[in-house]
């Protein structure tokens, strides 16, 4: 994960693709009951207050309206920041409301996520909103009628690349998330939620052997490790080691495999379980405990104490053969990673180079 900005409370807040969805619905069944254009619409958000969404387009004739905004999402780095969230509304002969996606909307082909396989990826939340929504403005106006909501996205299949959604089994376009409707800068509890759902996509599919990685270089190194997993096994768990190897015991799994460089697992091997820069340090001094038990000695433990970065420490181990201290690190990775959880599975670590040298390895059951 990225670093957080100093100054958060100064970050923009922004709002989700459901929330654009569901404005860009009211606005285009209004357009269509009314006969006039709608270029705002204004909703009820589930975190408790209400946002006024601005229209880029609004498009009408007797049996279709279609409207569109730009989603905003503050200052988040999120993949949909500015894409073009669209709602087309029909008439339906079928009774009530029914909602789907269109163009540049995934759709779910693999178990384990909150929508049915064969449907839209429009989450739970999102749907309720765009359903609650259109049905307060039907009854509004007195309408009886059924009508059909279409959800699209049209640079949705391009955006999805920069995104999971093709590992997660969510293909030809985006998904339309969000439970609170706003878009929180640099979101811990999305990050989190994204573990989650992976990890139930992996047991869906049947995996009891996931790999979690702190970021997209060591899942390279682990998928060269581990050729034979499916990539839905395969979790990027950033800073959250702890909470991702809980989540993983709380969902079954029977092993899991660690691997990562030495900045972040120096810090675990020490028993730190959210392993951000700004969380905890390296600890020099337990470093130069772990080269003592390896072994080492006089200057060179100097050389580690006095070290910048945990990789600096890594290299003078390798440039003096001291293997050992690779092997120490990775057992107390796994000592620390089962004492968080108090056992329950086979933990594994490995360590490697950014270059992807293997560094070393350790396997403990709990």
């Amino acid at each position: 994960m990225k670093a957080e900005p100093k100054d958060k409370k100064s970050l923009r807040q922004g709002y989700t693709t459901g929330s654009c969805a569901t404005a860009a619905t009211k606005a285009a069944l209004t357009a269509l009951i009314t006969g006039e254009p709608q270029m705002e619409a204004t909703i009820y958000l589930p975190v408790g207050k209400f946002a006024t969404f601005q229209m880029d387009s609004c498009e009408f004739t007797g049996d279709i309206a279609e409207t569109g905004t730009i989603k905003d999402a503050g200052d988040d780095p999120d993949a949909t920041h500015k894409a073009l969230i669209k709602a087309t509304v029909t008439w339906s002969d079928d009774e009530g409301i029914t909602i789907d996606g269109g163009v540049g909307v995934g759709r779910v082909t693999k178990e384990g996520l909150p929508v049915p396989v064969g449907e839209a990826a429009i989450n739970p939340v999102p749907r309720k909103m765009i359903y609650e929504t259109a049905k307060e403005v039907l009854k509004e106006f007195k309408i009886h009628k059924g009508i059909k909501v279409v959800i699209s996205v049209p640079d949705g299949e391009e955006i999805a690349k920069k995104t999971l959604n093709g590992r997660l089994g969510i293909i030809g376009g985006i998904s339309i998330l969000g439970t609170r409707g706003i878009v929180v800068p640099f979101s811990t509890s999305a990050y989190k939620a994204s573990i989650v759902q992976a990890i139930s996509v992996a047991k869906a599919g049947g995996c009891d052997h996931v790999v979690i990685t702190t970021g997209g270089r060591s899942e390279k190194f682990g998928m060269q490790q581990y050729p034979d997993l499916p990539e839905e096994a395969f979790i990027e768990m950033g800073d959250f080691v702890g909470f991702t190897l809980k989540e993983c015991k709380r969902q079954g799994m029977k092993k899991v495999s660690m691997v990562g460089m030495m900045g972040k697992f120096s810090k675990v091997a020490q028993g730190v379980m959210m392993v951000h820069s700004k969380s905890a340090p390296v600890d020099f001094s337990f470093l130069a405990n772990v080269a003592r038990s390896a072994g080492v000695e006089g200057e060179l433990l100097q050389q580690v104490l006095d070290a910048n970065t945990a990789s600096q420490v890594g290299d003078l181990m390798v440039a003096n053969d001291y293997k050992k201290f690779f092997q120490i690190l990775c057992d107390n990775c796994c000592l620390n990673g089962l004492n968080e959880i108090k056992g329950g599975l086979e933990l594994e670590t490995t360590l490697y180079t950014l270059k992807g040298a293997l560094l070393g390895k350790a396997e403990r059951n709990g």
